[in-house]
């Protein structure tokens, strides 16, 4: 009986105790994210970061240099996004908050949950297969053909769009195995299928997840003017995401926190490092509008007239 309730109070303390740390873990991605500037912004547009000249749209860089910017921004970036909360505002901490309890919600439910799938022989192989669209193997090398097609065909787009999904994806490898490390928590298929943490586990989070979602942020991000892009990209990165419950190598909650890091990170890359030069946004007409407010005395009228008028710009 002494034995049986100390396991219990043990499991119990494991628990609250990886509550704890994944929800504190999870506010750096999200203070990163919005740390920095919106791109299309004024006051982005008319500052520029130290990182934003690394990359040159209209150049092709050679690869020895390439992959040591690469390796500068990328070593950067972790210190912005580890010592981010100590930056973080009441705006900023909203994200995190969110995400943390959303988190938490379904580490508390994660062994029913794993339980209601059929989890057939079938299911587990086929998501098995569509999992690995999602790997960081997988993943990188589509970021290359991205650059490597866009140095081709002289796309600035799809360039940069290569060089700074491959920079978030290494970024959330680093963050992915820094947390396995230290949460250690059980897959479904080990142990009892609690999820217990701080068991010698490489659960939580999720690095499919994660990869596949700094992909389709950056994407998403290139390429917001067609909502096309974004829907396939992260459709994809769904996909992945649950196919990797499905079969079995994760718990509900390992794939949101993966999914929020990599989405996060990828949101931060790309408004950090983003070429402004070929992200301006266009003009639109509603913002050309200015009021102007006149005085109007017409016979017994005694008043003032509020009228919008166009505002041509250079």
């Amino acid at each position: 009986m002494t034995s049986v309730t100390d396991c219990k109070l043990r499991d119990l303390k494991s628990f609250r105790l990886a509550v704890v740390v994944a929800v504190h873990a999870l506010c750096v991605f999200p203070a990163a994210a919005q740390a920095a500037p919106d791109p299309q912004s004024p006051a982005a547009l008319n500052t520029e970061d130290a990182r934003d000249r690394v990359f040159y749209s209209t150049e092709t860089e050679r690869f020895k240099p390439l992959v040591s910017k690469l390796a500068r921004n990328v070593v950067l970036d972790q210190k912005d996004i580890w010592t981010s909360p100590l930056h973080m505002t009441k705006k900023t901490s909203v994200p995190w908050i969110l995400t943390g309890i959303a988190v938490g919600g379904l580490i508390a439910t994660d062994r029913w949950s794993s339980k209601q799938l059929p989890n057939t022989v079938d299911q587990v192989s086929v998501s098995g297969r569509v999992s690995n669209l999602g790997a960081w193997y997988t993943v990188l090398p589509l970021t290359a053909g991205l650059y490597v097609g866009g140095a081709i065909i002289h796309n600035d787009k799809a360039r940069e769009a290569g060089v700074l999904s491959g920079e978030a994806i290494l970024d959330t490898v680093i963050v992915t195995q820094a947390l396995k490390a230290v949460m250690r928590r059980e897959r479904p298929t080990n142990g009892r299928g609690n999820g217990a943490f701080f068991q010698g586990g490489s659960s939580f989070p999720s690095g499919h997840a994660a990869a596949s979602f700094a992909f389709a942020s950056v994407f998403a991000h290139e390429y917001n003017k067609n909502i096309w892009y974004p829907l396939g990209a992260y459709g994809l990165a769904t996909a992945v995401s649950l196919s990797r419950l499905s079969g079995r190598n994760h718990f509900p909650s390992d794939i949101l926190a993966g999914a929020a890091i990599g989405w996060f990170v990828g949101r931060y890359v790309f408004q950090t490092h983003v070429d402004h030069s070929i992200h301006r946004r266009s003009d639109s007409k509603f913002g050309r509008l200015r009021p102007a407010i006149m005085p109007q005395f017409d016979g017994e009228t005694r008043g003032v007239v509020l009228s919008w008028e166009m505002n041509a710009r250079e």
